[in-house]
């Protein structure tokens, strides 16, 4: 009889909430906080919203690879990704087929290729090292550069929204401060009662970090582009996907390498980084096809991702 198992699945259900809770809290408190030092809505949804839909496998990675080893925070961040495309990308067009916008398949999307192959490229030799960190990060830097020199032209500035321009509120920075500790609190729960009922079984730390906390920290982009599809506003599904995957990869990676370097085992480099570049490469193809994501779409990679659960279980 397994011991500890009804604990193990509070902890990781707690988790699960705690980290949809605190990129709540973040998301709200931070964007209000940046619009009320006068950014405009499109440089906040680039930075402050990306940053917030990727807190989650940020701390999940960062503290799984403190606490445990560099395996959990590699493993959830490729199966987030994986997840992100799969999962969330095929509910959401099963809901309701997804226009894909001019500006996302000419600015983003690259992005997103770019950064799949790069860690590929960084990884082949078995090691993220730390100067592999910062290459990320240098990426990283770049890419937010280039979105902030084009968000001008694409909204204008904020003028009738009282939260613009206002300076910061107490209540935005407790917003804020209170999502960065639901976070922190969340990641250990979810890293804790993960660990503990999948170790259970003899699953390993990685496919621990592929699956439940893949799954977990991919919770608040699968609620969200659930919403968002039901609501029809199909740009924002892609672009929040699109964003959070490049943003996993050049900065959740990057920091993690700069802390420790991650150990890339050869099994990964031959099938669990191959299965990402071909979601990624298999994404855009789908894309590039009338530029829409449809549910014949949807259905594919639904039942991609379950094929890739189901070999990672043989």
């Amino acid at each position: 009889m397994l011991t500890g198992t009804p604990l193990d699945i509070a902890l990781l259900l707690a988790g699960v909430v705690a980290l949809y809770v605190g990129a709540e809290l973040l998301v709200a408190g931070a964007g209000r906080l940046a619009m009320g030092i006068g950014l405009r809505a499109a440089t906040v949804g680039v930075t402050v919203i990306a940053f917030a839909t990727t807190a989650p496998e940020l701390f999940v990675a960062t503290i799984g690879a403190l606490d445990v080893s560099s395996d959990i925070g590699l493993g959830a961040i490729i199966g987030s990704n994986i997840a992100n495309i799969g999962l969330v990308l095929g509910v959401a067009a099963l809901i309701t087929p997804l226009q894909i916008g001019s500006v996302v398949m000419r600015r983003h999307v690259p992005c997103m290729v770019f950064a799949a192959v790069l860690v590929v490229v960084l990884g082949v030799d078995g090691t993220l090292s730390r100067l592999d960190g910062v290459i990320l990060l240098l990426a990283l830097a770049c890419f937010t550069g280039y979105l902030l020199s084009n968000t001008g032209s694409d909204t204008p500035p904020i003028t009738d929204d009282p939260a613009a321009g206002s300076g910061a509120s107490a209540r935005d920075v407790a917003l804020v401060v209170g999502g960065l500790l639901a976070l922190v609190i969340g990641s250990r729960w979810l890293i804790s009662g993960g660990i503990g009922l999948l170790s259970a079984f003899g699953v390993s730390e990685f496919v621990i970090g592929l699956t439940v906390l893949a799954f977990g920290t991919s919770l608040p982009e699968l609620a969200a582009s659930v919403v968002g599809a039901v609501r029809n506003e199909t740009g924002f599904v892609i672009g929040n996907i699109v964003g959070s995957n490049i943003y996993n990869i050049l900065a959740v990676l990057g920091i993690v390498a700069l802390i420790t370097p991650i150990e890339i085992a050869a099994s990964t480099l031959r099938f669990e980084l191959p299965v990402l570049v071909g979601f990624t490469l298999g994404i855009v193809a789908m894309m590039g096809n009338g530029r829409e994501l449809t549910r014949v779409d949807g259905a594919v990679l639904v039942v991609g991702y379950g094929i890739f659960l189901t070999l990672l279980a043989l």
